[in-house]
């Protein structure tokens, strides 16, 4: 009988051990997944500071792009079109002085916040003179502003410049000397980027 009392006697003290280490791993288990739900949610909001942040200095830079060079912008259905008022001298291709700051201060947003991506830079003519003779014109346009800007850091392999010609008019009729001539000789920008809410957010709350 006092066998039997032993025995069960240490069948209950084996049987209170595994509980108390059951218990003890229940307890770590535990600890572990809270830390585990913590480390998450602080890398979460890190994360969200960080988007925050980058959405706070694209709005800011996009601003001042149009506050101070009075570009346009808009999304479109393959990117963001960033139209400049970069213009050109009648029958001509060369970068104007008058326009270095403002495709100085394009290149350095496509660095900040579309690295990467392809650009393609679209050129215009006015009217005046054979078609044919103002998309090859239109081309060399481009060509001058893709080159400039891929001098200012912007990889040349992502750049592609495409001459438009007279189409796409924004003065109909206006060419050589004439009022408004000037905005038809013209580039306009489209950054291809896939779809992005900051992008979207930072449009829409301008």
């Amino acid at each position: 009988m006092r066998m039997t009392r032993v025995a069960f006697a240490c069948v209950a003290a084996m049987l209170s051990l595994s509980a108390c280490a059951t218990r003890g791993a229940l307890r770590r288990g535990l600890d572990e997944e809270r830390a585990a739900r913590v480390a998450a949610d602080s890398a979460q909001q890190v994360e969200l500071a960080a988007q925050r942040a980058e959405l706070a200095a694209l709005r800011t830079d996009l601003t001042s792009l149009r506050t101070e060079f009075g570009a346009k912008i808009a999304e479109v259905a393959n990117g963001v079109q960033f139209a400049l008022p970069v213009h050109f001298a009648y029958d001509d291709a060369s970068v104007r002085t008058a326009d270095v700051a403002a495709l100085e201060r394009f290149a350095s947003v496509v660095q900040k916040h579309f690295s990467g991506a392809k650009l393609t830079v679209e050129g215009f003519a006015d009217p005046a003179g054979a078609a044919s003779y103002n998309l090859a014109l239109s081309q060399r346009r481009a060509n001058a502003v893709r080159d400039f800007i891929s001098g200012r850091g912007i990889d040349p392999s992502l750049v592609n410049a495409v001459g438009y010609g007279e189409t796409r008019l924004v003065n109909r009729g206006a060419e050589r000397d004439m009022p408004g001539a000037e905005l038809n000789r013209r580039v306009v920008f489209v950054i291809e980027t896939p779809a992005n809410a900051n992008i979207s957010v930072a449009l829409r709350d301008e």
